[in-house]
């Protein structure tokens, strides 16, 4: 259930499901609309992830019944191009179809609001269930491996080597984090650049393959960790070479372009956990990238995801919106 220290609400004074927040109506044909609810912004925005995932259940709409007959309920790639700051509210989702083909096909939608395009994306579509060819063990594993877990104690905070996150910085601002529970190594991350995690959503929902843009963009700000105060997240304790400022300025980070790689099909009940690692390789003039690895209990990879992101003041984000216009 949602963490009673943090009650954050929609605009209706309730708080909404994943699957209220991402839920998307046909239209016509090839438009879609969706409604993006305050609880789960970041300041006056939207989610990038959440966005992602609406996305995706635009998606599965439209394959299952616009390009039913293509029998490719899967998607399989996502790339997103973020222009302008979204808000809380309508959106239109527009498609145009612009590959239709055997094994796989390819859509573009445009995201808009107030009679602007905020957000695009292309998006491929196959049947993972049914796709052959070429198989290879790469023998392919995170490295540092992640410590062992045993999920059945994480509820309870029971685990000896991973520990819930109870306190969520800035939750009045951070609206979207409370919708998540997560569990963090106790003895610290690796690197300040590096952060793991177990993550369910907080109020029972379980993951589906709709839900993954929302989980590669739900995580530990590597950032963050830069800062003296958090250095305590760090095995050995050490703040980093480069601190961030200590004085806690509060920062904004939204993003750029974001890319998906589903690799797997989850059940259609859905998972209860999912595993994250995001890694940022060069911070430098307010851009960093992102590397996120997303597996399943088992640690066979799920989906792999790179961002693109910048580094802005939190005024940026809660600036009129007669101020907006791009990023």
């Amino acid at each position: 259930m949602p963490d009673p220290k943090y009650p954050v609400l929609s605009a209706t004074g309730q708080p909404t499901s994943f699957a209220e927040a991402t839920a998307v109506r046909q239209i016509d044909s090839h438009t879609y609309s969706a409604f993006f609810q305050d609880d789960w912004s970041v300041g006056n925005v939207p989610h990038g992830g959440l966005v992602t995932s609406a996305f995706l259940q635009a998606t599965s709409k439209h394959f299952a019944t616009t390009l039913r007959a293509q029998g490719q309920p899967h998607t399989i790639i996502a790339h997103l191009d973020f222009f302008r700051r979204t808000q809380t509210g309508p959106a239109k989702l527009v498609v145009k179809d612009l590959k239709l083909g055997r094994q796989t096909s390819v859509i573009h939608i445009t995201l808009i609001q107030n009679d602007q395009e905020e957000v695009t994306g292309t998006l491929t579509n196959s049947n993972i269930n049914a796709e052959s060819g070429l198989s290879l063990d790469t023998e392919y594993s995170l490295h540092p491996p992640p410590v062992p877990v045993d999920l059945s104690k994480l509820r309870g905070d029971t685990d000896p080597n991973w520990e819930l996150l109870d306190t969520i910085a800035r939750p009045g601002f951070r609206k979207v984090f409370t919708k998540a529970t997560t569990w963090l190594p106790r003895q610290g991350q690796h690197h300040h650049s590096l952060a793991d995690e177990w993550i369910a959503f907080s109020n029972g929902e379980r993951f589906t393959n709709e839900s993954l843009g929302f989980v590669c963009d739900i995580w530990p700000l590597p950032i963050e960790a830069y800062r003296p105060q958090n250095a305590h997240r760090t095995k050995g304790g050490k703040p980093s070479k480069t601190p961030l400022d200590s004085n806690g300025t509060p920062y904004w980070y939204p993003t750029l372009a974001l890319n998906l790689d589903i690799k797997k099909t989850l059940p259609a009940e859905g998972v209860e956990f999912l595993f994250v690692r995001v890694r940022t390789k060069k911070v430098l003039n307010g851009r960093f990238d992102l590397e996120v690895v997303i597996t399943d209990e088992e640690g066979d990879v799920v989906a792999l995801s790179h961002q693109v992101s910048l580094i802005l003041g939190m005024q940026r984000n809660i600036a009129g919106r007669a101020e907006r216009g791009k990023l």
